[in-house]
């Protein structure tokens, strides 16, 4: 029997429009891919091919322009991301999909293992259990634990990034979007997350991820999609 995918992505295309040039941007186009629980797909390509945007199309950072999302929630049911009602998505970030971007965002002063256990707590997980388990993962990715009372606005830029994988990561969501994680690495750090991610995937997390370098690529992908840069052409002017 053949296994269905977690997530299919049909012909997604992201626009921009200049209202004041009154012009239509191009950032993907027509992109097509499957994620499968317990594999990761990779997205490659030149810059300006629109990976970022197809993740935050996704996550609905970003509201696509045409194309289907089509997702396997954990009640047994499709949802199409593309059309779902905000309140919607709000629980599935809660719940179930999941996304490491490439810059950390957090309130003021919040201590970095209350921003590690946030998605924890988000579903009703005690204080004391969260900030433990966001304790483990912070030794795991070598956070010092006299930072883990600080806020990370100070933090070095790797620092900042294993937090963000961390938090990431800590409540194991189903769909999980990795947008460049190991970036500001360096080889060490990286190897501890690669073994990070591959955990997840043996427990079974699907994953779409952007990697920076092509030997990851290699090492994490089971499968493998290539962008190209749209062409502005494509996308005419409006009238």
């Amino acid at each position: 029997m053949t296994r269905k995918p977690l997530l299919s992505v049909e012909n997604l295309s992201k626009t921009f429009y200049l209202h004041e040039q009154n012009k239509v941007i191009p950032s993907s186009s027509q992109v097509n891919l499957t994620v499968y629980s317990g594999k990761l797909t990779a997205l490659i390509g030149p810059t300006g091919a629109g990976k970022s945007s197809v993740l935050k199309s996704i996550y609905r950072t970003y509201l696509p322009s045409s194309g289907r999302l089509l997702y396997e929630t954990a009640a047994g049911g499709t949802l199409d991301l593309a059309l779902a009602l905000e309140h919607r998505i709000l629980e599935l970030r809660r719940d179930e999909i999941g996304f490491v971007t490439q810059f950390l965002h957090t309130l003021p002063r919040q201590k970095t293992l209350d921003v590690v256990a946030m998605p924890l707590y988000q579903q009703g997980v005690n204080k004391q259990e969260g900030r433990a388990r966001a304790a483990e993962l912070l030794a795991e990715l070598n956070i010092p634990e006299r930072l883990w009372e600080v806020p990370p606005a100070t933090f070095s830029g790797g620092e900042k990034q294993r937090v963000n994988l961390a938090r990431g990561l800590i409540a194991s969501p189903r769909l999980l979007l990795l947008d460049e994680p190991t970036a500001s690495l360096d080889a060490k750090t990286t190897d501890r997350v690669v073994a990070l991610i591959q955990r997840k995937k043996e427990q079974g997390v699907g994953m779409l991820a952007i990697f920076h370098h092509a030997d990851l690529v290699k090492r994490m992908a089971d499968e493998v999609v290539e962008l190209s840069v749209p062409v502005a052409n494509d996308c005419p002017t409006l009238e």
